[in-house]
């Protein structure tokens, strides 16, 4: 056999046996190189992993068993000297009332918002709170007393009407005391003739600590 042939031979060897080599290096590699869709998933996924984390840990927050005597979280009230854009958000339907800044959930409170009546214009069912965006009003105080509604309630901040429309606590009767009946309605279900009802210290925050001009946001 001619030399040439065999150099040939030779060489052909030594590249099959180098492919046969590098095989498991090259599998590895494309083991280890996701497609970009593969990856635009992982990426998808760790996102929504990560709006879980954070509902999961708001929700853990959260005073369970409702009790219309205590906050409604376990931890302390937002500090609204380090916020930049501080607004509170009322959602009726929910029964929560929400304090942000700017698009971060600072604290959410169990609330009770109007009851749901039917309009006789429109055929349709409206809560007796008014929905929309107002601001809080400087009318604020300790309690009140409405006799023609027989119904009061403490720790009060007005954000419409300047009186008509407030926060306050769960109502009370003649005489200061708490109506329990109501009271247990907190974070439930509607139950106002118009004002947002809070637990008792959450209406005392709100009342010491809401600041004049605040943005409220209302929405069914």
């Amino acid at each position: 056999m001619k030399l040439a042939v065999k150099n040939r031979i030779y060489a052909g060897i030594c590249l099959v046996v180098a492919i046969v080599g590098m095989g498991p290096e090259l599998r590895k590699s494309h083991r280890q190189s996701p497609k970009p869709a593969r990856q635009a998933q992982l990426a998808t996924d760790h996102q929504q992993a990560g709006q879980r984390s954070h509902s999961t840990a708001q929700s853990s927050k959260m005073r369970v068993p409702i009790d219309w005597r205590k906050s409604s979280e376990t931890v302390p009230y937002p500090d609204l000297a380090k916020t930049k854009d501080f607004w509170v958000k009322v959602s009726l339907k929910k029964n929560r009332t929400y304090l942000y800044d700017g698009q971060k959930l600072l604290y959410t409170m169990y609330s009770t918002g109007g009851m749901y009546k039917r309009n006789p214009q429109t055929g349709k069912m409206e809560s007796m709170t008014p929905t929309g965006t107002y601001y809080a009003q400087s009318e604020r105080g300790d309690s009140f007393f409405n006799s023609s509604l027989n119904e009061g309630a403490n720790y009060y901040v007005s954000w419409l009407d300047h009186g008509t429309y407030l926060f306050h606590s769960v109502p009370t009767v003649a005489g200061g005391n708490y109506n329990v009946a109501e009271a247990k309605k907190l974070g439930k279900s509607t139950g106002s003739h118009g004002c947002i009802r809070l637990s008792v210290p959450d209406a005392q925050w709100m009342s010491t600590h809401l600041p004049v001009g605040t943005k409220i946001v209302i929405v069914n």
